[in-house]
C-alpha cells in the first residue's frame, strides 16, 4: 500500500487529512451498500408484482372457453399488414413487454407523455408505414392524450437497441420507464379507435386494423361517456361478443361514438 505525506505539513496533520479520507470512504461505502440494498428491494418487488400479474392471467383463462394467446395479457392487435403490436396495460406490464418481448428486428414506440404505454411491432422493421401509423394510434389512444380529450399526440418510434433502464444523471427511472437515446421518428396520428366483432369474438384497436379484419365495427373517440356505459352501447350494437373484452380493449377514460358500420 502506497502513502503519500505533504511534507509541509506535520504528522499529526497528514494523520487528520488520512483520518478525514477514511471517514469519508467509510460513508461512501454505506451508501453504496444502501443502494444495493434497495435495487434488490426494488427487483424482489417487481418479482412479485409479475407473478401476481401472471396468476391473475391465469385466473382469467380458466375461466374461458377458448384458448387466450399469450399476447392478450397486454394491449395488442394485428395490423393490417398481419403484424403483431402488443403494449403495456400498466407500469409492470410496460416492464415485462420491453425485457421479455422486445427482440432486435422489433420497433419500439413510446409518447413524450408520462404514463404512457410502450408499443412493440413483433419483426417490424420488416413493416410498411400502415402498420407504423397504426401502432402510432394504439399509443396514443392509451395514452393520457385520451382522458385529456386530445385529437392528436405525438408518438415516436425508435429501435430496441436505443431503448434503456439508464436515466440521465440526476434522474431515476421508476418501474414500467424507461429511456430512449439516439434518433426517434414522430408520427402524429388521430385519437380514434374502433371495436369490432369477428364471428363472435371481440376485438380492437387502431382503425384501419379493425377495418381490415371486420366489416362489423364502431369507431370511438375521447368523450364524456363513461368507459362502461360505452362498452354496453358497443355490444348491443354489435350484438355479439362478451361485455368484458369490449372493457378491456376501450382506453381509459370517457369516450363517445363516432361511426357504426355494420354488414
Amino acid at each position: 500500500m502506497k502513502v503519500e505525506f505533504n511534507l509541509s505539513k506535520s504528522v499529526d496533520e497528514n494523520a487528520g487529512r488520512y483520518f478525514d479520507l477514511s471517514k469519508k470512504a467509510k460513508r461512501k461505502l454505506e451508501g453504496a451498500k444502501k443502494a444495493l440494498q434497495d435495487s434488490k428491494d426494488k427487483l424482489k418487488a417487481l418479482l412479485s408484482q409479475e407473478d401476481k400479474f401472471w396468476k391473475e392471467y391465469d385466473k382469467k383463462q380458466e375461466k374461458s372457453n377458448r384458448k387466450i394467446e399469450w399476447y392478450e395479457k397486454f394491449h395488442w392487435f394485428f395490423s393490417s399488414q398481419d403484424f403483431l403490436c402488443i403494449g403495456g396495460r400498466d407500469a409492470t406490464s410496460n416492464e415485462i413487454v420491453i425485457k421479455k418481448h422486445t427482440d432486435p428486428n422489433d420497433l419500439v414506440f413510446h409518447t413524450d407523455m408520462a404514463g404512457s404505454p410502450f408499443f412493440v411491432i413483433k419483426d417490424g422493421q420488416k413493416a410498411g408505414q400502415e402498420t407504423l401509423d397504426e401502432t402510432a394510434q394504439a399509443v396514443a389512444c392509451y395514452s393520457k392524450a385520451w382522458k385529456l380529450g386530445h385529437a392528436t399526440a405525438d408518438v415516436f418510434w425508435v429501435k430496441p437497441e436505443q431503448v434503456t433502464k439508464k436515466a440521465q444523471s440526476g434522474e431515476n427511472l421508476g418501474k414500467g420507464s424507461f429511456m430512449a437515446y439516439g434518433k426517434t421518428t414522430y408520427i402524429h396520428p388521430k385519437l380514434e379507435f374502433a371495436i369490432g366483432l369477428v364471428e363472435d369474438q371481440i376485438i380492437g384497436g387502431p382503425v384501419e386494423s379493425v377495418k381490415s379484419k371486420t366489416k362489423d365495427f364502431i369507431i370511438v373517440i375521447s368523450g364524456r361517456e363513461k368507459k362502461s356505459a360505452t362498452a354496453k352501447r358497443i355490444k348491443s350494437l354489435l350484438k355479439g361478443g362478451d361485455l368484458d373484452d369490449v372493457i378491456k380493449f376501450l382506453p381509459s377514460g370517457g369516450a363517445t361514438l363516432k361511426k357504426i358500420r355494420k354488414r
